[in-house]
């Protein structure tokens, strides 16, 4: 079940920015393009794309294999440099940062879920969730790991490795350690996209839950129309280009 520990502490802003309520914008790209040089010609990722999403807002980004999806999703997180264009997120020019302000905001402001879970395997379930409490030096941070592996439902399988859990089980834990820092945006590749269907719909239900009770802005990668159908905005991408932008849904995310 989730609880509060997943909500920003009373007062608690990401990295410093100005609180930020429902439908504005969390997040906004201006002619934001990605390419690589191929010898004497370029590969284009992705062509100049303009795109706002209002905080709070649940995005789908679908689109086929080489579409730019997960590109784009690491033009969000700061973990990729665009070619051209600015990202704006939680009011804050990410494009314009260096490496070590980009990296101190991003641990404050942006959670990040992998498809490959990427927990570090000699650590145990407590300890990937407080790898990045303890990077901030935060003195609670094996009270608060705890309280967010009660909140997935975890807290029998904290002194468990990686290598001991379920692909479900890693997911959560994964979950757990992306709102360690109580961060306004959550960003997903795949999340369900190693996992059965049962603990696939776990997982999306948990992701669900997160984003209706605490209004968290969550952009979640997937090729899959089911897991699309929960969000309350599809934005579809061919070729680096995006080719529909509606609302979707028939829950808006509200389901369990």
């Amino acid at each position: 079940m989730v609880d509060s520990v997943f909500s920003p502490a009373p007062g608690e802003d990401a990295a410093g920015a100005a609180p930020r309520g429902p439908g504005a914008p969390m997040i906004v790209l201006d002619q934001v393009s990605r390419w690589l040089p191929m010898g004497r010609r370029r590969l284009d990722i992705l062509h100049p794309l303009s795109l706002s999403i209002p905080s709070g807002q649940f995005v789908a980004v679908m689109g086929p294999s080489g579409s730019g999806k997960s590109t784009l999703l690491g033009l969000l997180a700061g973990l990729d440099r665009p070619s051209g264009g600015e990202i704006t997120v939680a009011g804050q020019r990410i494009s314009a940062m260096n490496e070590d302000d980009l990296a101190r905001f991003r641990g404050a402001t942006i959670g990040f879920v992998f498809q490959s879970y990427q927990l570090i395997p000699t650590l145990t379930a407590l300890e990937n969730v407080q790898v990045p409490m303890e990077i901030r030096a935060q003195p609670d941070a094996k009270e608060r790991a705890l309280a967010l592996l009660a909140a997935v439902d975890l807290s029998s399988r904290a002194d468990h490795y990686p290598a001991q859990l379920s692909g479900g089980e890693q997911q959560r834990v994964a979950i757990a350690r992306a709102f360690a820092c109580r961060p306004p945006v959550l960003l997903a590749d795949e999340p369900t996209g190693n996992l059965d269907t049962v603990n696939g719909a776990h997982i999306l239900g948990l992701l669900k839950q997160l984003h209706r009770e605490q209004g968290t802005t969550l952009v979640l990668v997937t090729h899959d129309a089911e897991i699309a159908r929960a969000a309350q905005r599809v934005v579809q991408l061919r070729d680096g280009r995006v080719v529909e932008d509606r609302s979707a849904g028939t829950d808006g995310g509200k389901g369990s």
